[in-house]
């Protein structure tokens, strides 16, 4: 070792301040990545269902929704003036990225006069920004109070109706009027306006359904665009229709070549004879009906039909409208079902015709209906032809009556060839009879469709007058 090596000091470099500027910057770097998504400055989304410009007594909702924090607040108020009246407001412990609150006059500020308004909406975040104040959406959007139902008058209506049969009620509104209809059990019939000269007369067709009891009322409903209704009882006499109840023994062979071919999850037709038909004559019968009430509230917004309906020429009737079937399985009550349309027979193969005219809204297969076709008549009457073993329309194909729209089979669940004919009332099954009766087409639906109506409209009976027949 040289003398310099000896008198020179050995330094090493040290690494402790550069750990200490490494630690200080993975804890700025982590207090940033943590700290700074609280100072984003995304504004809450916020809105308004219906979003009107009158207010009422019907219910409002208010939907806000933020992307970033989440949400600290919402609030709902009215300015008339000089003063503000509280609608809703909510505060949230917790961040919520959505949240939806309800209101209406019915329930806050009752005493409000009509007259204009600002109807004052906000929604504020959870972030630092803005000082720590958060992020606010704010809309104010000018609307007029309005508390008084709309007109309702009835002009002319049903004296009687058939269990599960149709009606048709004539009714004026006023101008505010953009929702009315029927209302009876679980069911809406909706009205329609435009259909004769005075523009603020509008028709309903709808049903007291097979299904609904006779102790229910039909209740007529016209609703404006703030929300508020007025309601009134149909004054008809519910006229007895017996239905029939029937037992039907379902074989081993029957389940196997009919039933489960319907089913298309495969795993399904490995269970039991039983489960395999209660999964298509439930399950798969609900999916079914459920698409027909789809298919059938997509309808046009006038008359298609002209007259008297056509039954199926040279057809008998093989099983009739609402029959109460209950299926027995080597003896035991399995499940049970409505037979809900006429089935019609005559030869093999006979030609399908249109009940009347109409617009084709589905063609192909329908489950347990098997190979059909709805025809779509205007206001929400539809029929239905089902089990058909050919179809020979297209989709949106206008027809007139007594055009071949196919031919009988007895695809589906059908036992030999036949036609099963269903009408309905927005998906409703209703009494086909009816509408092949001219008698009744005459005396029911006709006249209150002249355009001359409001001449010869009758008086409306009163409500104590309203009377029901027996329980079918």
């Amino acid at each position: 070792m040289s003398a310099l090596e000896l008198g020179q000091s050995h330094r090493r470099p040290t690494s402790g301040p550069t750990f200490v500027y490494i630690i200080l910057a993975a804890l700025l770097l982590g207090g940033g990545y943590l700290v700074v998504p609280r100072f984003e400055w995304h504004a809450p989304r916020v809105m308004m269902t219906p979003d009107t410009d009158a207010i009422g007594l019907g219910s409002i909702d208010i939907t806000a929704s933020d992307r970033g924090t989440g949400l600290k607040s919402i609030t709902a108020s009215l300015l008339v003036g000089s003063a503000q009246h509280s609608l809703a407001a909510e505060q949230f412990d917790q961040p919520l990225m959505e949240k939806k609150l309800t209101f209406s006059l019915s329930s806050k500020s009752v005493s409000l006069k009509e007259g204009p308004a600002v109807l004052r909406l906000s929604a504020r975040d959870r972030s630092w920004w803005r000082f720590f104040r958060g992020n606010e959406t704010v809309i104010e959007k000018n609307v007029v109070i309005d508390i008084t139902p709309p007109k309702l008058e009835l002009i002319a209506d049903d004296a009687y109706i058939n269990f599960g049969g149709s009606g048709l009620v004539v009714f004026r509104t006023s101008e505010d009027m953009i929702r009315s209809g029927v209302k009876i059990g679980k069911y809406f019939f909706p009205g329609y306006k435009g259909q004769l000269k005075d523009p603020n007369i509008s028709i309903v067709f709808f049903a007291h359904p097979y299904d609904v009891s006779e102790d229910e009322k039909a209740i007529l409903v016209a609703t404006d665009k703030a929300g508020n209704t007025r309601q009134m009882a149909l004054p008809y006499t519910l006229k007895n229709v017996t239905y029939k109840k029937s037992s039907i023994a379902v074989s081993d062979e029957f389940i196997q070549s009919k039933v489960a071919p319907l089913l298309n999850d495969v795993a399904a037709r490995q269970g039991s004879p039983k489960e395999i038909f209660i999964a298509v004559n439930r399950g798969l019968r609900k999916d079914n009906e459920d698409k027909i009430t789809n298919l059938s509230q997509k309808t046009r917004g006038k008359i298609l039909w002209s007259g008297t309906f056509s039954q199926l020429s040279n057809s008998k009737v093989e099983a009739n409208f609402a029959d109460a079937r209950t299926y027995l399985y080597q003896g035991e009550s399995i499940d049970s079902a409505y037979h809900l349309g006429f089935d019609l027979s005559v030869t093999k193969r006979y030609p399908v015709e249109a009940a009347n005219s109409g617009v084709v809204v589905f063609v192909g297969d329908l489950g347990i209906y098997g190979n059909t076709v709805i025809l779509d008549h205007g206001l929400g009457l539809a029929t239905l032809y089902a089990h058909l073993s050919s179809m020979d329309v297209k989709e949106g194909e206008s027809v007139k009556q007594r055009q071949i729209i196919g031919r009988t089979g007895e695809t589906g669940l059908a036992i030999g060839d036949h036609l099963h004919f269903a009408t309905l009332l927005h998906g409703v099954p209703v009494l086909p009879k009816e509408w092949w009766d001219s008698k009744w087409i005459k005396d029911n639906i006709q006249p209150k469709l002249d355009p001359s109506i409001e001449a010869n409209a009758e008086p409306v009976r009163p409500a104590a007058q309203i009377t029901r027949g027996k329980r079918r």
